[in-house]
């Protein structure tokens, strides 16, 4: 398994364009300098009424298929 972490600020606006269907992806740049690019529903569980802000840790299976996106501590 493979784990990376990164941060992320999204407005409740910009999460609302991509909910609406304007963007079926995430695009962020993890701590080490890769970009990553995950479904925008792996975030739903984390908006707030504020967006979604934060520290998050993604895991990746061999295949580098998304396993899990947790919120840090």
């Amino acid at each position: 398994m493979k784990r990376m972490t990164f941060s992320m600020n999204l407005s409740a606006e910009k999460y609302l364009r991509y909910y609406q269907g304007s963007a079926k992806a995430v695009i962020v740049q993890a701590d080490d300098g890769r970009t990553l690019k995950f479904p925008i529903n792996a975030i739903q569980k984390f908006v707030t009424r504020d967006g979604v802000q934060g520290r998050f840790e993604i895991i990746f299976d061999d295949n580098n298929k998304m396993k899990s996106l947790n919120r840090l501590a």
